[in-house]
C-alpha cells in the first residue's frame, strides 16, 4: 500500500472527489491503460491474484461496480535475490498469469495498483543493498505492467529493519520521481494511538529524506479493535501523529491519510460488520481521508460449511454477507453507485463448527513450506501463508500457518 497531494479541506476534497471519480480507463491494442482518478486507485481494495482461491475480477466488478483493485504482494526470491517476485515464488519478468488478469481487468474499464512487502515474507528493501537498487527492481514491476499507482506495506518483519525500511522509503521517492503523476501510497500497522514506535519512525525516516506520498494508510486491526469506534479513534490519534510529524494543519495530514481494514474476522478474532465500514467510510469522506481499503477481496464472500465459518480464513469473510458486500463500500469511496439488484438468497450466519476432513500429510520440523502448502498438526490441517521452517502451525499472531479445521 502510496505521493503528493494538495492540501483540501473536508467539504472540498468530497466534492472533487464525486468529480474525479467519473474518469474511466481506456486500453490501447497493447493493454497499457491510462490512469484511472486517483480516487480508485486509493478506494482499490486488496486480491492476492495467485492464492487464496482468487475470485474473478470481473465478476467482481460486474456485481459491485469496482474498478480498480490492489493486487497483492510483490516480494523478494525466496531463495534470495534482489529481484521481483509475485509472493516469493513467481518471478515478474516471466510471469504471464497475472499479466493476464491485469490485461481482463483493463479491457473492462479498470486497472490495477500493485502492493509491494505486506505481513512475513522477505521483502525487497531487506534483500537490495540501497534505495536505488531497490528501487531498480520495483521500476521492472511498474514498466512491466504499465501501472500508475503502487502501494508500500511497511509491516512486520520489515519496518523493525531500520536499513530496510531506509531503502523502501527511499525507493518510494525514486520511484515518484521517475514516474511522474505515479500514485504511491504506504500502509502500516495501526494501533490503538495511532500506529507504533516502529510506524512512528517510518514515518520520521519519510520526513528526513523530504518524501511525501499521496497517503500514509494504517491498517486498525488485529490490535485490539473492536468495531469501528475503535477504528476511526485510531484515525483520529493517527491524523495528531500525522500534523505533530510533518507540521501538517488537520485538513492536511487527512489529506494525506488513508484506512486499510480486514473484512468480517481478523486473525485475532475481531469482528468487523459490513455497518463498520459504513461508519469509517463515513468518518473517512466526512473528514477528506485519501484512501479507503481493506484486506481483502480473497475474503469478500460467504463461508461455506465445507470452508471455514467461524474462524479467519483467507478465502472467506467467515460474517454473514452477499458475495463482494465489502467491496461496495470501496465503490462509494470512489464516489461511484454500487449496483442495487437484491440477491437471490439471503445470507445465513455461518456455522461455528465447520465439518472435519482428511488429514493432510503431517507437520515435519525440518521441512520447508511455501505459501499454499498444506499439513496436519495437532488433529487440524493447516496451510502456510508464507515461508516457513519449524515453526509449529499455530493461530498465534504472526504465525505462517493458517487453521483450515478439524480432520
Amino acid at each position: 500500500m502510496r505521493r503528493l497531494r494538495a492540501c483540501l479541506g473536508a467539504a472540498t476534497a468530497v466534492t472533487t472527489v464525486a468529480l474525479a471519480a467519473s474518469a474511466l480507463v481506456t486500453t490501447n491494442a497493447a493493454g497499457a491503460s491510462t490512469a484511472l482518478s486517483n480516487r480508485w486507485y486509493a478506494a482499490a481494495p486488496y486480491l492476492m491474484p495467485l492464492d487464496n482461491d482468487p475470485p474473478d475480477a470481473g465478476a467482481i466488478m460486474d456485481a459491485s461496480g469496482l474498478k480498480a483493485f490492489q493486487l497483492a504482494f510483490i516480494l523478494a526470491p525466496n531463495g534470495g535475490g534482489c529481484s521481483p517476485t509475485w509472493d516469493g515464488t513467481a518471478p515478474v519478468s516471466s510471469d504471464t498469469a497475472v499479466k493476464a488478469k491485469i490485461d481482463a481487468i483493463r479491457a473492462k474499464g479498470g486497472d490495477v495498483s500493485v502492493s509491494i512487502g505486506g505481513y512475513g515474507g522477505t521483502k525487497l528493501g531487506q534483500a537490495c543493498s540501497d534505495p536505488a537498487s531497490t528501487a531498480a527492481a520495483y521500476q521492472q514491476v511498474i514498466t512491466k505492467y504499465s501501472l500508475k499507482a503502487i502501494d508500500f506495506d511497511l509491516e512486520e518483519p520489515e519496518y523493525e529493519n531500520t536499513a530496510a525500511v531506509k531503502n523502501e522509503i527511499g525507493a518510494a521517492k525514486i520511484l515518484q520521481q521517475n514516474n511522474p503523476g505515479l500514485y504511491v501510497s504506504v500502509t502500516t500497522a495501526g494501533t490503538a494511538d495511532g500506529t507504533g514506535w516502529f510506524g512512528k519512525q517510518m514515518l520520521l525516516e519519510a520526513k528526513s529524506q523530504g518524501f511525501t506520498p499521496n497517503n500514509f494508510s494504517i491498517m486498525p486491526f488485529d490490535g485490539g479493535f473492536n468495531g469501528a469506534a475503535s477504528q476511526t479513534a485510531a484515525l483520529t490519534n493517527f491524523n495528531s501523529i500525522l500534523q505533530s510529524t510533518f507540521g501538517w494543519s488537520q485538513a492536511t495530514a487527512y489529506a494525506h491519510e488513508g484506512f486499510s481494514g480486514m473484512n468480517g474476522r481478523s486473525d485475532t478474532g475481531e469482528i468487523f460488520t459490513q455497518a463498520d465500514f459504513q461508519t469509517v467510510l463515513d468518518y473517512a469522506t466526512s473528514h477528506g481521508m485519501d484512501r479507503f481499503t481493506f484486506w481483502s477481496l480473497n475474503r469478500d464472500r460467504q463461508c461455506t460449511p465445507a470452508d471455514n465459518g467461524g474462524r479467519t480464513s483467507g478465502t472467506c469473510s467467515s460474517v454473514a454477507q452477499n458475495s463482494w458486500d465489502f467491496a461496495k463500500y470501496s465503490v462509494k469511496f470512489a464516489g461511484a453507485t454500487p449496483p442495487t439488484t437484491p440477491p437471490t438468497t439471503p445470507p445465513t450466519t455461518p456455522p461455528t463448527t465447520p465439518p472435519a476432513t482428511g488429514c493432510k500429510t503431517a507437520w515435519s520440523a525440518t521441512s520447508v513450506y511455501t505459501a499454499g502448502n498444506e499439513v496436519s498438526y495437532n488433529s487440524h490441517n493447516w496451510k502456510a501463508k508464507w515461508w516457513t521452517q519449524n515453526e509449529k502451525p499455530a493461530t498465534t499472531d504472526g504465525n505462517p500457518w493458517q487453521d483450515e479445521g478439524a480432520c
